[in-house]
């Protein structure tokens, strides 16, 4: 093996990088088989590009975080499928468009053509070949296609109902794409509109969706929590009240039929359909649309936010409680919100505080019938609020006396036997609006015929290709609808003059199945191969935000369950496992944006420090599901350990190619040689312990710690010497991968150092009568002190306040707290 000659030179990161992402490239280093072996095979995936300009910050957490796993993957022998596309219909696209007065495909092509760049020089290693873009029509082709599967099962259908209106966008949202009753793209509060939408029924899928949470484990629990609540599951009784003038049905949903007795009014949405069916008459017909028209104007955080005092309007009419048989007042009230069950909720004042607020406000009667205890009497005149915990039923009839989990089973049971009730499970997940009035999204593939009704596009005529249009402004219908080339068509069916449907889908639904198409992305004859399904999937590791707990990640979990369902895939979820990585931070902790013009460029810092600082930084930081305060002190600490220690390393090397796919024989070292080799072999495990657990932050500090106890002059064994360094270089690989390259080159290695094998450690060479710990003040390095191996917490404090460097950083200074993993990094926070 020949040392390359040139192991003096000056570290050139601009050199180096442009070299070795050219050697890639030329070596087809990331090319992913077609189809590996099923368990030896690794999905690296980050979450969908939008295209929305150059990367910044927070992309280049995400993307470095999935590229040091990708990496090693591939040391550890495993086939590795790590692709790359672009979300790139949508909102976003087409406002800035229209702001600058060019076409959404130009605006769009533009931003990717950038981004693509800056991801190239920054030398992550995706798959290029593997590129998609939603917005090709070789794309969007089975994304019509998706939908009509969904259509053909009778999980896509329209129906006029209110939906989220946004209108400053112009078009309809999905209850996901409201945060805090505001459009998440525009910040407009959010209003309901009656129209005619498509829809998929995600909620069929409801039970699958949170049973199958615990089929996750690698999932945050946070995420799965949030899922959780989001799809709202709950069991309770459905209760036939009868309207009294009609006699007509109307049945309510409760998680407490033990309070039923106590039922005085029911609160109806605005929005209900119930609302339409009621004879209304004189006043309260012109209250009640008056009352409608306001409460359709305020967003929903408005309507049911706890701080602000809840109204209504009474009907006039009156339910019949079946089980005895008295009058309940019926109100419409905009905290019920529609789409919740029937519309309407049953009211018991003196047993939940909303409903006791609105009874006192408009004198509507309150009725205990739940007591704290037997021998606590509840009394009306003395109550400041309702008692919502469970006791005793009283004034409840036959039921007096019972409590709890047997109350609420007797109680439906009697219901079921009289025919006029029975047990239900409820969801507050509504079924996914994906309609939306724009131009600049994937076509909905349906033709509508006056004598056929809807029927879906031939799966030959695939795809319905968006038409170039100028005037593609919003105008609170979609701007298709006003292209008469477009729409006027023949029924595929009966043949008679049809129109196509003028909505476009929402851009969710072209995310929800992206990682499939990777698998298979220049396919022409259907989405994905199976049999390539069946090698590479599930995702091994998703990496992304955690904003797409209960949007995106709800989606894709929808479709993947849907395309098993028809037999499609054979697993039941698309990821086994989930990482949510930390927002990144400017210096004083305020999250970065251009309108705060605290933005730190990730282009600018590589082109001025190189990629691999900025890459090393950024993981040195915090740990990777922490927040990132960024400074420039993140990178001058790196930046100095790389030039003066790492890089300087190939120095040291004697040529002696020593044997890496076995232990190092330790006989013979002499004293400070072994202590190197027990120091050796805690870093590789530590460091192989970190990779999956994407703790870079302490693999950083391990290897920075094996560096500063290096010392060629103490080392005897040229073997031993050289070993040390390859190791060296191979554990910092997947995370300075240009700098370990061109390290491993000039420790004479002719391949790719990713296609030599991770280092395994010794396991009787990695116990030590001490350890070392790293100790950071504010999360960067400042000193290692060397306790014994079982030592507690508290004395390991004691021995860090003791050292000279670390009070040098802490002097003067208020310590906030202290964090310590054991055997590994003691943090101190200090201001």
């Amino acid at each position: 093996m020949a040392i390359r000659e040139q192991t003096h030179r000056k570290y050139n990161f601009k050199e180096i990088e442009s070299k070795w992402q050219q050697r890639w490239d030329e070596q087809h280093l990331y090319r992913a088989p077609e189809l590996p072996e099923k368990d030896n095979k690794f999905y690296q995936l980050e979450m969908f590009a939008y295209p929305s300009g150059d990367i910044h910050m927070g992309h280049f957490r995400n993307y470095i975080i999935g590229d040091a796993v990708a990496r090693q993957q591939m040391m550890l022998g495993k086939s590795v499928l790590h692709p790359f596309g672009w979300d790139a219909f949508g909102l976003p696209a087409e406002r800035a468009a229209i702001q600058r007065g060019i076409h959404p495909s130009e605006w769009t092509n533009k931003n990717i053509s950038v981004s693509r760049a800056t991801l190239q020089s920054v030398g992550i290693s995706y798959d290029w070949e593997r590129e998609i873009c939603s917005c090709d029509p070789d794309y969007y082709k089975w994304t019509q296609w998706m939908f009509i599967q969904l259509f053909e099962k009778g999980l896509a259908y329209r129906k006029r109902g209110f939906v989220n209106w946004c209108p400053e966008d112009k078009t309809v949202l999905a209850n996901e794409q409201v945060v805090d009753g505001k459009c998440e793209r525009c910040g407009t509060e959010v209003v309901k509109k009656d129209q005619v939408q498509w829809y998929f029924k995600i909620t069929d899928y409801a039970d699958r969706l949170i049973d199958d949470l615990d089929l996750l484990p690698e999932w945050p629990e946070n995420v799965k929590t949030m899922q959780r609540e989001w799809i709202g599951r709950s069991h309770g009784a459905e209760i036939d009240f009868t309207i009294e003038d009609t006699n007509e049905k109307l049945s309510i949903f409760t998680t407490r039929p033990d309070t039923i007795f106590g039922v005085t009014f029911m609160a109806i949405s605005p929005e209900a359909d119930l609302l339409e069916q009621l004879p209304l008459e004189g006043e309260y017909a012109t209250k009640v649309a008056e009352y409608k028209r306001k409460a359709l104007a305020k967003s929903e955080i408005e309507r049911t936010a706890a701080n602000v005092e809840k109204d209504g309007v009474f009907t006039g009419k009156y339910a019949i409680n079946p089980y005895n048989g008295e009058r309940v007042q019926l109100w419409v009230a905009d905290y019920v919100l529609g789409g919740y069950g029937t519309g309407a909720v049953m009211a018991v004042p003196a047993h939940d505080t909303r409903d006791f607020a609105f009874a006192k406000k408009y004198g509507i009667p309150i009725k205990v019938v739940i007591q704290p205890d037997k021998n606590t009497v509840l009394h009306i005149e003395g109550m400041e609020d309702a008692f919502t915990e469970y006791g005793p039923m009283v004034n409840s009839g036959q039921f007096d006396g019972l409590s709890g989990k047997e109350a609420i089973e007797k109680v439906t049971e009697y219901a079921e036997q009289k025919g006029f009730g029975r047990k239900k499970t409820n969801y507050k997940l509504r079924d996914w609006s994906i309609s939306r009035q724009r131009y600049w999204g994937c076509p909905i593939p349906i033709i509508h015929c006056e004598k056929c009704s809807e029927v879906a596009v031939p799966e030959t005529d695939l795809p319905v290709l968006l038409p170039q249009v100028e005037d593609f402004h919003p105008k609170g219908r979609s701007p298709l609808a006003d292209v008469p080339s477009y729409m006027n068509t023949t029924c595929p069916e009966c043949g008679g003059k049809a129109q196509r449907d003028p909505d476009t889908m929402d851009t969710f639904v072209c995310s929800s199945w992206y990682y499939l198409r990777y698998l298979d992305p220049h396919n022409d004859k259907v989405p994905f191969d199976k049999e390539k399904a069946k090698r590479w999937l599930p995702i091994d590791l998703y990496v992304g935000g955690i904003t797409h707990a209960t949007g995106h990640l709800i989606y894709f979990r929808f479709f993947h369950k849907f395309l098993q369902d028809i037999g499609w895939v054979d697993c039941p979820e698309p990821a086994k496992r989930l990482f949510n990585h930390g927002m990144v931070m400017d210096s004083k902790g305020e999250v970065m944006s251009k309108s705060k013009g605290n933005v730190v460029s990730p282009i600018d810092l590589m082109k001025n420090r190189g990629v691999d600082i900025s890459r090393l930084a950024m993981f040195f930081t915090a740990p990777s599901e922490k927040e990132v305060q960024w400074s420039d002190d993140s990178v001058s600490g790196v930046e100095k350990f790389i030039i003066n220690r790492l890089y300087p390393l190939t120095k040291e090397y004697r040529g002696t190619s020593p044997d890496l796919k076995h232990f190092f024989n330790a006989k013979g070292l002499s004293g400070f040689e072994n202590s190197l080799y027990i120091k050796l072999n805690q870093t590789i495990k530590r460091v192989s312990e970190d990779y999956p657990r994407l703790q870079f932050n302490t693999s950083i500090a391990a290897l920075m710690e094996l560096v500063r106890d290096y010392d060629s002059k103490q080392i005897t064994n040229d073997v031993f010497n050289d070993f040390v360094i390859l190791r060296i270089i191979q554990m910092i690989a997947p995370l300075a991968p240009h700098l370990a390259e061109e390290m491993w080159e000039i420790t004479g290695h002719a391949e790719s150092v990713f296609k030599s094998p991770w280092p395994v450690f010794n396991p009787e060479a990695i116990v030590g009568d001490t350890i070392e710990i790293a100790v950071q003040i504010n999360g960067k390095l400042r000193d290692s002190i060397k306790v014994s191996a079982d030592a507690a917490q508290e004395e390991v404090e004691k021995v860090a306040f003791e050292s000279k460097k670390v009070e040098s950083h802490i002097e003067n200074k208020t310590i906030i707290k202290k964090i310590y993993v054991k055997g590994r990094i003691l943090n101190i926070v200090v201001k």
